[in-house]
């Protein structure tokens, strides 16, 4: 079979293309290939296929043409069965006019729905499917059950219930005060028409405005029987008034004079059951408890024992003791059949609660003589490996929720649930629960593996548990949460109301203040937490930013003080902003708190809240709900401004919509936005296409690279740029870096590779309209993953904003840098600029000497400025040395060889290539190759002092503007803290728990004074000074390294 010509999207739009060239494979193997329309509907495309067919061979062994379907490959690379035989071709749009017909198979009315649906939403649902992660499933299956009981109510209304829920009355205004015997109408008569369904004739006869529409139906009967002289037997109760033309009928007992009509049908169903009636949460006092019954396909040594721990938690806190199964023999099936009670009453369960379940291999010493000891558990490293136990499939019934996750999760409202069970659906294993809570212990059982929901692992491997909850104790609890959610929380209110307010002693108020100013937010003793509680009026009337303090000490796992909190916190003032970002994090899971902190966050400017949007992303996943505040706010600000919607864009679309647990979210939120904003969509369709076209150059350089010279791949690569279809895809495209900036025309010439082993694009561009500054340039990378790039550019955005707001400009370079995929993304070209190792080495003879040339940088600069410009770029040089001297010590950046800082012919240093932050620092063979605080070589100073030894004076003054840096970014010290808290969400590997946020508490040293704290600061500058020839010493070694590799 000839190659078919591939169609791409733009194919189908123009309208000169009228009609193509179809290829068509028959299931009997015979190939057909002739012109279509492409306005032709795939039911025409059919029939024309099998009037041809039927002069072909083996026509004899093919079914009716209903029996088969058409597919074709899509857009996006992926087959796709064409169900929908209603749709044009040109709408389908096939990469190739290829379609194949096969052989139906399944369920045709489903497969023609979920088709439909996919369509409508732009995502197959076999995504959906594929991703297994527990909410997309939970979701999925609860609305789907929600959809079918709502229809199998319907089949049970009655006959006028049933036409008033499907066709509503729609009765003129004046009809709303009458009634029967209520108002005088006028009694006029007037024609009406009937005519009976399946028969050509009618009857025309008068009726009264009065008349109901059963009193016309009988009329209409008796004429009937009048006209065709046959007995009246038939009833007006059988038949329905439709209006002639107009899907709109005529029921009930209003006159006709008030109708514009509806639909009936034709034997009404039965009367609806009566709904049972719903109880309060708080009055099941009996205590939690689940059954588990059962786990499958568990891989385990045949020689252990296998017991399930499962625990109840609220953010980080543990509400109970966690409860412990018998042990069982390893088996494929094993089988427990066991009640497992918790210490806590269903009343006292906090809506956010989470269970979670963590699956143990226990091994049984052997037993020795005279011994009564009972058998021992011994660890012997995790059993919870990707391939051993792999994503387990637990089922659980009301009482068990989903378990934890690091984002979205199962929550209090899946106990409604009334099916006998329900499946809970976790992702790969970890070891700990979120914020470091540990169900095992430090001794005891092997962790197989806990429910926490991250990537989805091999579908071979995944195992099940399957748990049920116990009739007697759970009773009632479906209906208990089934209730208004506006009628839950009046009921909390009303508790919380009464609420004590005691007398505070002058002591108590000053151990208040005290435990609220302590510097740091460590663990409170109990004896302090139970006196912020006491005195939490005080706290509100008058530390209301301590809401935090006050939330950490509130007891969850008891709903009285639950109540009384939520009734504080309906009067509590609106926080600032740093406050009401410290509420987002994962530690605060009720969605009442999660809706005030958004509430003090819409004051924030576009402009602010642009800065944190990268955070506020992120805490999305901590949200148990699709539907919650945060959500809202962020919809509602990107459709009101377009640049907070374009990165709102590609933070959801390109950043993490490959990771199936946030997928789904993600994707309902980007329909959301696209539907607001239907014009934005073209653009982001443009830059979605250039970045495709990116990745294709990129593995075509990559296999390249490994069998020519690096001339010869670069000139291929330019005649793959030169296509039309990569001209067309790359030019005349908002940048997705900035979207005020313009990427004109490519630049193919000055297109290139780099030679790190990912072999990054470097792609430039040109704009006549912007002059002489019209060149722009992009790195494309696959392979790298840019997030904790990004994180760190916008840290040092951050501090350039807080810097420049008191008066200090430290000339900074916070490029662009903006993941667009898994391990894929752009970053901006600084031009005219280059790196501290080039300079070095093109001044000098040798690379084993070139780091050791203090004069290299001055001379640089001198060439690029001469004259009077000299002064100004080592003013620059200064000023942008201290800002990144203190920026990559405060966030611990690590790997700083001369290729990672480089400097612009305007004398501004900058530093790129984030891969180490928070202390963790490279090491070779054990060694720690970071041994300073931070960069500050002898070359630096060398210029600095403008190449004169003795001008302390200026040396002085750059000491000064990095000990007022500091100084400033100790002030804002918390919004740091709380920044990267929040980015714990995103799996960074050196930013996964509360221990890697501890180095900014050092480097900041917030435990200290001011005076204390630039003291320390002082000691880090004159370390770096002093120890800067040992960096000397690790950019030699870079720069032969770097040598010997050319």
């Amino acid at each position: 079979m000839p190659p078919g010509v591939d169609c791409p999207m733009e194919f189908w739009t123009k309208e000169e293309n009228q009609s193509v060239v179809v290829d068509f494979l028959l299931p009997t193997g015979v190939y057909l290939n002739f012109p279509v329309s492409c306005n032709a509907n795939l039911s025409t495309i059919k029939q024309l296929l099998w009037h041809r067919a039927q002069y072909e061979p083996l026509f004899h062994m093919l079914s009716g043409p209903e029996a088969y379907v058409f597919t074709c490959v899509n857009q996006t690379a992926e087959q796709q069965e064409l169900e929908d035989e209603q749709r044009r071709l040109c709408d389908v749009q096939p990469f190739l006019p290829v379609l194949r017909l096969v052989a139906r198979e399944g369920d045709r009315v489903k497969k023609l729905i979920n088709s439909q649906i996919s369509l409508l939403i732009g995502k197959g649902l076999h995504e959906f499917d594929s991703l297994r992660d527990p909410e997309v499933n939970d979701f999925r299956t609860k609305m789907r059950q929600f959809c079918e009981e709502a229809a199998a109510r319907r089949q049970q209304l009655g006959w006028e219930a049933w036409l008033q829920y499907s066709f509503p009355l729609q009765l003129e205004p004046s009809a709303r005060g009458w009634g029967a015997g209520t108002l005088r109408l006028p009694n006029r008569a007037f024609l009406v028409n009937v005519k009976f369904e399946g028969s050509e004739e009618s009857f025309t006869f008068q009726v009264s405005t009065k008349d109901a529409p059963l009193a016309l139906m009988a009329c209409a009967l008796r004429k009937k029987a009048t006209v065709f002289r046959q007995p009246l037997v038939e009833q007006p109760e059988d038949y329905a008034l439709q209006v002639n033309g107009r899907h709109e009928y005529l029921y009930g007992s209003h006159p006709l004079c008030q109708f514009q009509g509806q639909k009936p049908r034709t034997k009404p169903p039965p009367i609806p059951v009566k709904k049972p009636s719903s109880v309060s949460l708080w009055s099941l006092e009996q205590p939690f408890c689940i059954e588990l019954i059962q786990g499958s396909k568990v891989n385990a040594d045949e020689r252990m024992k296998l017991v399930v721990q499962a625990g109840l938690f609220h953010g980080n806190e543990m509400l109970c003791k966690t409860v412990s199964s018998s042990e069982v023999s390893v088996c494929s099936e094993p089988v427990w059949k066991q009640r497992l009670e918790f210490d806590i009453n269903i009343c006292d369960l906090p809506r956010m609660a989470r269970l979670c379940f963590a699956l143990y291999a226990v091994i049984e010493k052997a037993k020795k003589a005279r011994s009564t000891k009972k058998k021992s558990k011994k660890a012997v490293g995790p059993r919870a490996s990707q391939e051993g136990c792999g994503p387990r499939r637990a089922r659980a019934a009301p009482g068990g929720p989903l378990p934890p996750r690091l984002s979205q999760s199962g929550h209090l409202p899946c106990l409604g649930d009334s099916r006998p069970t329900r499946n809970i659906w976790p992702g790969p294993l970890a070891l700990q629960e979120p914020g470091g809570s540990s169900l095992g212990g430090d001794e005891g059982p092997v962790l197989m593996g806990t429910m926490l929901g991250m990537r989805a692992g091999a579908e071979g491997s995944t195992s099940s548990l399957v748990v049920a909850s116990r009739p007697g104790s759970l009773a009632g609890l479906a209906q208990a949460l089934g209730g208004p959610e506006h009628g839950r929380l009046l009921q909390i209110l009303e508790l919380g109301r009464h609420s004590e307010c005691g007398r505070v002693t002058e002591e108590e108020q000053l151990q208040l203040r005290e435990i609220l100013e302590r510097r740091g937010s460590g663990e409170l003793y109990e004896h302090e937490k139970d006196l912020v509680w006491k005195l939490r009026h005080e706290v509100q009337e008058h530390f209301p930013e301590a809401l935090a303090r006050l939330l950490l000490v509130t007891k969850w796992n008891k709903h009285e003080d639950v109540a009384q909190m939520l009734y504080l916190l309906c009067s509590w003032p609106e926080l600032p902003v740093l406050s009401a970002l410290e509420l987002l994090d994962f530690s605060f899971p009720d969605c009442h708190v999660g809706s005030f902190a958004i509430k003090s966050l819409r004051k924030l400017t576009d402009d602010e809240l642009f800065q944190y949007l990268l955070q506020l992303v992120q805490v999305l996943k901590y949200e148990s709900y699709l539907d919650c505040e945060l959500t809202r706010f962020l919809l509602d600000r990107a459709l009101a401004n377009r640049r907070i919607g374009h990165f709102l864009f590609w933070h959801l679309r390109y950043s993490e919509m490959h990771v199936p647990s946030v997928a789904l979210r993600f994707g309902l939120i980007l329909e959301a936005y696209c539907r607001g904003s239907t014009h934005h969509m073209k653009v982001l369709m443009k830059q979605g296409e250039a970045l495709s076209k990116l990745k294709a150059l990129n593995d075509f350089v990559k296999a390249s690279s490994q069998k020519t010279t690096k001339p010869q791949t670069k000139e291929m690569m330019h005649v793959c740029m030169r296509q039309e279809a990569y001209l067309e895809a790359l030019s005349h495209l908002q940048s997705p870096l900035d979207p005020s900036t313009l990427l004109a025309e490519v630049c193919v010439e000055q297109c290139t590779f780099m030679d790190s082993k990912m072999k990054p694009l470097w792609i430039m561009y040109s704009n006549e309209q912007a002059g002489g500054n019209g060149c722009v340039g992009i790195i494309f990378k696959n392979g790298d993953d840019l997030r904790q790039d990004m994180l760190t550019l916008q840290m040092i955005q951050l501090m350039d904003v807080l810097w420049k707001q008191e008066g200090l400009d430290l000339r900074m370079t916070p490029y662009g840098c903006l993941p667009t995929g898994d391990r894929t993304g752009l970053i901006e070209v600084v031009l005219r600029s280059d790196t501290i190792a080039n300079i070095q080495l093109n001044k000098s003879n040798m690379a084993a000497t070139a780091a050791f040339n203090k004069d290299a940088l001055l001379n640089w600069l001198k060439s690029k400025n001469p004259g009077e410009a000299l002064d100004r770029a080592i003013e620059e040089f200064t000023l942008s040395c201290a800002g990144y001297c203190v920026a990559t010590y405060v966030l611990g950046i690590g790997d700083r060889h001369s290729d990672n800082i480089m400097i612009r012919e305007s004398g501004q240093l900058f530093h790129i290539d984030f891969g180490h932050f928070l202390g963790n620092f490279k090491t070779k063979f054990g060694i720690n190759r970071e041994r300073v605080p931070f960069i500050l070589t002898y070359d630096f100073v060398h210029v600095i002092q403008q190449g004169k030894t003795n001008n302390s004076e200026k040396f002085e003054r750059f000491r000064g503007y990095c000990e007022r840096a500091y100084t400033i970014l100790r002030r804002h010290g918390l919004l740091f803290l709380h920044l990267f808290a929040l980015m714990r969400a995103a799996g960074l590997p050196e930013l996964s728990c509360s221990k890697d946020i501890q180095y900014l508490k050092d480097s900041l040293a917030l435990g200290k004074t001011e005076e204390e704290a630039l003291k320390h600061f002082r000691v880090k500058f004159n370390e770096a000074l002093r120890e800067s020839w040992k960096t000397k010493v690790n950019w030699l070694a870079h720069n032969v390294s770097k040598d010997n590799r050319q």
